[in-house]
């Protein structure tokens, strides 16, 4: 504070002695700033546990939403991919003839709505259940075939949604030869449910923990702006601006911000380097690929900028409560 205040004796004499232009008093403007903001930062290191417990706090307050977020964003990526893949079953009616069912299977090709149409004969679709239920010798006992002729409908890319397919299997089973058809999204729209359920939990745990940083933020600046009381009183009593006495602390919860987002990112790149070793193991189980996508760098600056901001925003509380109260005697 010793130094900004010398900086301010400097910029008060120099004023006096020199009409500055307007371009002139715009650069030492942002000089003053600098030279400030630089100054903080001082003041910090020269007790570098108690500032970076600080920071450490705000870092790892946003770990925990950042890291749902991200996981919330896999788990959409994941869903979006399986609603664009669904398939429509259509079962055909009882005693239609092969050929009337071929017939169905080159006209529903020439839908521009369907990319594929893949017809499971039910005797084949009988011999792949016999072989691979174990219920060969029952099912000899069966006067005739059970299992009905089915299509297997692919929508072409534009109609996979869950609303675009439920309209055209409505569209299917108007056709004679078809009994019912079948598409199975219900889950989808489960899972989008517990999203958007995990959506809400994350947006208040994100604000709460907002919260926790600005008080955290603000009460570290109290303290210090009462351990220089003496120091601000001097600087009141030689015509200091509010501005310039406020400016250092507003700086230094900046810098609780600058430094706290840079924890929160390495924080977060670390769960999620833990987290995807067990992600693995359960996608290699399904057989499937999938690569847990972290933050982008768009997201990683959107939580930097958001660190800052609670940090400024902890030191502007603080700062407007209490320098204020400080008055000489």
């Amino acid at each position: 504070m010793s130094l900004l205040f010398r900086n301010r004796e400097i910029e008060k004499g120099a004023s006096q002695r020199l009409k500055l232009s307007p371009a002139r008093r715009f650069v030492m403007y942002w000089v003053h700033h600098v030279q400030q903001g630089v100054a903080s930062l001082g003041e910090l290191t020269r007790n570098p546990f108690a500032s970076f417990m600080t920071m450490a706090v705000l870092g790892l307050s946003l770990t925990l939403p950042t890291t749902l977020y991200v996981l919330v964003k896999n788990t959409q990526s994941i869903s979006a991919e399986w609603q664009q893949a669904s398939q429509i079953t259509v079962f055909i009616r009882d005693g239609v003839k092969p050929a009337a069912v071929q017939t169905l299977q080159q006209t529903l090709r020439l839908n521009k709505k369907i990319a594929a149409v893949e017809w499971v004969d039910k005797a084949a679709a009988l011999q792949e259940f016999r072989e691979k239920s174990g219920f060969g010798e029952a099912l000899d006992a069966l006067d005739s075939n059970p299992l009905p002729d089915v299509l297997l409908v692919t929508p072409a890319q534009q109609f996979r949604s869950s609303e675009a397919a439920k309209r055209l299997l409505f569209e299917l089973e108007q056709n004679p030869e078809v009994a019912y058809g079948k598409l199975d999204v219900q889950w989808l729209t489960r899972l989008h449910a517990l999203l958007g359920l995990a959506q809400d939990i994350l947006g208040g745990l994100a604000l709460l923990l907002c919260l926790a940083v600005v008080l955290i933020v603000s009460n570290t600046i109290r303290l210090n702006i009462l351990s220089k009381k003496d120091e601000i009183i001097v600087m009141k009593l030689v015509g200091a601006t509010a501005s310039f006495i406020q400016r250092p602390f507003l700086y230094t919860g900046m810098w609780y911000g600058f430094v706290g987002g840079v924890i929160a990112w390495c924080a977060t790149s670390l769960l999620l380097w833990w987290i995807e070793g067990a992600v693995t193991r359960v996608t290699d189980l399904y057989q499937s690929q999938f690569n847990l996508a972290g933050l982008t760098l768009s997201e990683m600056l959107v939580v930097w900028a958001f660190a800052i901001g609670l940090g400024l925003l902890g030191s502007f509380l603080a700062v407007r409560r209490h320098i204020k109260m400080i008055e000489p005697s």
